[in-house]
């Protein structure tokens, strides 16, 4: 690449969720492992390669995957042992550069254009990463080489598991022309069904289409989409993101019909929320509600909190209100889902006697139970309205 060009990284780890749950227990080797909701209404978080020989891949509901798979071993997700493998792989990013920006617990993009003086080139990097993980943790991951965040995500995935690809600048179109169209971030069902309809089946067919043809399905952004097909993106790794939200939410495996009942799983939804917002001393100015009927027509309510907050009580009240206004206006009507939010969120300072800061910190209680919740785990302990059962 010339010395001007950048170099990134995005690193991928292996079904995660499902690869932590076989490393900890060796008997799962092997055999058909997807981490997710058991319930019939639940959804895969994450497949093993030897399920997704049978056609199994996450966000796929578990009905599905049981009936392609009934040999399928279901694992209820531990997202707290999933975090702190996460911080650890992140640990080890930042010893190579500080711009890391995350995806998600086990995906990410770095931008190692000023180590390469330090640790070598960015395909020594990508190997020392890989290494360092594996030693670390265990675990493989994926991991794609390229000038831009566009091609180094694509080429991630093209040997998985424990691939390592690299592309270089001059080899962009070579590398993406043979490729299926919908392996661009974006294209989703639709537009692949009318890419298909006038002929346009792989990267290379979009790139060299005539304008009217992505001019018709891609509007004002028919220009964006031939430089992406092209490989060009000029993003540049965001090293921090602030939150825009944070939220709960849950389907029900039986549709809620009980006011009782969904005032419970409120509760529940509204304490894992808050409790986020304290993790990362934050405090919401607008909280938000929302419910999905049996039917799935979705809905969604919110109310402004003055001052911010981010205490389960304060949550609770605005949001129970919202519940209850909805329910008198659909009365006799059942819920199939249930999710609490927080957005407009601010810094949270913690809680001080003398303060005059106008924000609603968690109570006493609040900060108990995040303490016992943090020490022995999220099930450990909860408000006895918020409990299952009479």
């Amino acid at each position: 690449m010339p010395a001007t060009a950048r170099h990134i990284l995005h690193v991928d780890m292996d079904a995660f969720f499902a690869s932590i749950e076989q490393r900890d227990n060796p008997d799962l080797l092997g055999k058909p492992v997807v981490v997710g909701g058991g319930g019939n209404r639940g959804v895969v978080a994450a497949a093993s390669y030897k399920v997704r020989e049978f056609g199994v891949r996450s966000a796929m509901p578990m009905r599905e995957a049981r009936r392609r798979c009934p040999a399928l071993i279901c694992i209820t997700p531990q997202m707290g042992k999933y975090k702190a493998v996460s911080a650890e792989i992140f640990t080890i990013f930042r010893e190579f550069t500080p711009l890391v920006e995350g995806l998600s617990l086990d995906e990410a993009f770095l931008d190692v254009t000023a180590s390469l003086s330090l640790f070598g080139s960015a395909a020594d990097i990508a190997h020392a990463i890989k290494k360092r993980i594996r030693s670390v943790t265990g675990l493989t991951a994926s991991v794609g080489v390229a000038a831009n965040k566009l091609v180094a995500k694509i080429a991630s995935d093209l040997e998985k598991p424990d691939g390592l690809v690299v592309v270089p600048e001059d080899r962009v179109r070579q590398t993406l022309d043979p490729l299926a169209v919908q392996v661009i971030p974006g294209i989703g069902k639709e537009t692949l069904r009318r890419l298909h309809r006038v002929g346009i089946e792989t990267i290379g067919d979009l790139r060299r289409a005539p304008d009217a043809a992505l001019g018709a399905i891609f509007g004002r952004f028919a220009q964006r989409t031939r430089d992406r097909a092209g490989g060009i993106d000029a993003r540049p790794v965001v090293s921090a993101r602030a939150d825009k939200s944070i939220s709960a939410e849950e389907t029900f495996e039986v549709d809620l019909t009980a006011r009782k009942a969904m005032h419970r799983k409120l509760l529940q939804l509204t304490e894992r929320t808050s409790r986020r917002l304290r993790a990362k001393s934050l405090a919401a100015g607008t909280v938000q509600l929302k419910i999905r009927q049996a039917d799935f027509t979705t809905f969604t309510r919110q109310r402004s909190l003055h001052p911010p907050s981010n205490s389960t009580d304060s949550i609770y009240h605005a949001t129970r209100e919202l519940l209850d206004i909805w329910l008198a206006e659909h009365p006799g009507e059942s819920v199939r889902l249930l999710g609490v939010g927080g957005s407009k969120l601010v810094n949270s300072p913690q809680a001080d006697l003398f303060s005059t800061t106008p924000f609603a910190t968690g109570s006493d209680v609040d900060e108990l139970l995040d303490r016992i919740r943090d020490k022995f785990g999220s099930a450990s302990v909860g408000r006895a309205r918020s409990l299952d059962g009479d």
